[in-house]
């Protein structure tokens, strides 16, 4: 009986492999039932054994009771090899470390004899000797292919250049036609999403991630395999162990956390040597939400035990290799033997991948990228995702959503260059006023000088700092551009609700500015931020309900700004026009003009009297019926 180790997950999908080819296969996992485990324990100590192959976990093996079976197997001379998979697993080096599989190297002492196997697809030379010390193999025979699949086609798409990433990636998939495919997102939320609009677009398509059921995720991957759905969309956990050889395109739709996981991932297409495809899709954003992720889970393994020998910062420097696949121009296929030490010539591409077919057109994207990343740090504006650490990414600070840059007191440019109190003081040295004579109004001209220096640097620096934190055109048309793109992307997944996306993103806006505008940059963008996420989940019944009395509203407001005031103050409708450019106030009022409300009167504005008047006869009915306005702070407590 040959004995091999694997991942739970993969497991009962090989022994249904191996059982259609007529292999005696079984599996023991905590998944099967206590009625299926006794029988296969049965099976193993039978006098003679129908069973060929057994599949079990590393976490089994390190029980009592289990290892003190497999030594039983052997002593009656059964056991005929054992075989370790994904043995990159062992290794503190390797891109997908479990402590689990360390606890493998105590097979050697309790079975010496038995021949032992260890596999891995992506084990750098590094990987390589630790997983043969780990598992205490004296000169083994190490069997070594070249990392290059020179069948598929190595292509990286900018998020941040395309008008629609979704709409990019279904019409990548439909003009590859009816073939199998794996979509490959970093969260299960995107997972969901992107799944969802594939299949409004026509494609049959499903999710699967460890969110769902194992019923539905059998049911996923069944119809998968069976080809009844062609294209899966995944988290990273999707495909290991599974033998399809048809799958034709690979997709990323987030940056990988390391060249080995991307190798393995994109390797999963094409397994039957003919031409394939993978296509990643970059994204600034992505890059830094996983530096994030990465700088967070490096801090806590550097705050926990010192135990392992894995280097803190190991995570960053193979994140930071993927980074450099995406950002630099070059063969992308060398890149990826380069990081497994493999060294090749470019010539070995033969125009396989997108830097080499087409090297002017990925140089023009590669220098839109870096100026699109330059203009958006002048701006100081960008999407940050939520998280409850503090951590910084790339050493900055970021809050919730928007820059802390924005609100800062000090710069460059409160170093002031003005020159009126060196001209002073040079005028002063050049004058012919006696020395003794006139020393106390050489000490006048100073101290004013001085004066004047410093007021002007106060002044200077408090300009600064409201420049800052004003909000400007710029800043508006982006935002309204922003709410615009999520208006249309919650009106595809509304199935095209019929609403007036552009009018509506000014409306929102102008509510975010009515709201925050006198108040800052910074709470002007955390609105307008909140107002997307809104829109990421609202239903449509919500959304028009929302609109409606924002329309409802607008018209109102702009009717009374026709009709002529008889208070001195400016009207409401003043300020929320005011609000607003001349365009957008053009567009307001052609959708305003199809919602009638004529016969609708605003209540009149009270004056500042009438209002405290008012007031201060309600507090005094509450005080009338005895009761406290406020209470003391116990009570409120309690």
């Amino acid at each position: 009986m040959h004995c091999l180790f694997m991942i739970t997950a993969l497991m009962e999908n090989q022994v249904m492999a191996l059982k259609e080819k007529g292999v005696a296969a079984e599996y023991l996992s905590s998944t099967q039932t206590a009625q299926v485990r006794n029988k296969i324990h049965e099976e193993l100590e039978s006098g003679n054994p129908g069973l060929r192959l057994l599949y079990v976990t590393p976490e089994l093996i390190a029980t009592t009771g289990f290892m003190s079976k497999l030594t039983k197997i052997h002593s009656r001379g059964l056991l005929n090899l054992i075989a370790i998979d994904e043995a990159h697993c062992i290794s503190t080096w390797g891109h997908d470390f479990r402590p689990s599989y360390r606890k493998l190297a105590s097979l050697r002492k309790r079975l010496p004899d038995v021949p032992m196997l260890a596999l891995t697809a992506t084990a750098v030379p590094k990987v390589q000797v630790d997983v043969i010390e780990s598992l205490n193999m004296e000169n083994p025979l190490v069997l070594k292919s070249s990392f290059n699949r020179p069948n598929i086609y190595y292509e990286v798409r900018f998020k941040d250049l395309l008008t629609d990433p979704y709409v990019d990636l279904t019409d990548l998939i439909k003009s590859c036609g009816d073939v199998c495919g794996i979509v490959y997102c970093l969260e299960r939320t995107t997972c969901d999403d992107l799944a969802s609009h594939l299949s409004k677009n026509g494609i049959s398509c499903a999710a699967y991630h460890a969110g769902l059921n194992n019923k539905l995720r059998t049911s996923v991957l069944d119809d998968w395999i069976s080809a009844k759905t062609q294209v899966v969309v995944a988290t990273v956990a999707f495909g290991m162990g599974i033998d399809r050889k048809d799958v034709r395109i690979v997709c990323h739709f987030n940056i990988p956390k390391s060249m080995v996981s991307f190798y393995q991932e994109s390797g999963r297409a094409g397994r039957d040597q003919q031409p394939s495809r993978s296509v990643l899709y970059y994204g600034i954003d992505d890059r830094k939400k996983m530096q994030f992720i990465l700088n967070n889970a490096d801090n806590k393994k550097s705050q926990s035990s010192s135990s392992q020998d894995r280097s803190p910062k190991k995570s960053i420097v193979d994140f930071n290799l993927m980074v450099e696949y995406c950002e630099t121009s070059g063969c992308r296929r060398k890149k990826i033997l380069d990081s497994f030490g493999e060294q090749v010539s470019t010539s070995l591409c033969k125009k396989t991948c997108d830097a080499c077919k087409n090297p002017n057109i990925v140089e023009k994207y590669l220098e839109e990228l870096k100026a699109m990343c330059s203009l958006g740090n002048r701006i100081g504006a960008s999407r940050i995702f939520i998280s409850s650490s503090s951590k910084p990414v790339d050493d900055v600070d970021f809050s919730e959503y928007w820059s802390r840059d924005d609100e800062a007191i000090v710069s460059e440019d409160d170093i002031s260059d003005d020159d009126d109190g060196i001209d002073v003081v040079e005028d002063l040295t050049q004058s012919a006023l006696p020395s003794k004579s006139k020393v106390s109004e050489k000490m006048d001209i100073l101290q004013r000088a001085e004066e004047k220096y410093y007021q002007k640097n106060d002044y200077d620096k408090q300009s600064n700092k409201l420049d800052k934190n004003a909000i400007n055109e710029t800043t508006r048309e982006s935002c309204k551009q922003r709410l615009l793109n999520s208006l249309k992307q919650t009106q595809q997944r509304l199935n095209n609700l019929h609403i007036d996306a552009e009018v509506s993103s000014i409306f929102f806006e102008n509510e975010c500015f009515k709201k925050y505008g006198k108040t800052g940059k910074s709470f002007y963008l955390s609105q307008v931020a909140s107002t997307v996420r809104w829109l990421s989940t609202v239903d449509a019944a919500d959304l028009t309900s929302r609109l409606a009395t924002t329309n409802q509203n607008s018209t109102l407001k702009i009717a009374t700004e026709v009709e002529p005031l008889s208070s001195a103050s400016p009207s409401v409708s003043d300020q929320v026009t005011n609000t607003m450019n001349e365009k957008d106030r053009e567009k307001v009022s052609l959708s305003s003009s199809r919602i009638t409300h004529n016969d609708i009167k605003l209540p009149p504005i009270p004056s500042f009297s009438e209002f405290v008047n008012k007031k201060s006869s309600k507090d005094s009915k509450l005080s009338a019926y005895g009761v406290d306005k406020k209470p003391d702070k116990r009570s409120r407590l309690q």
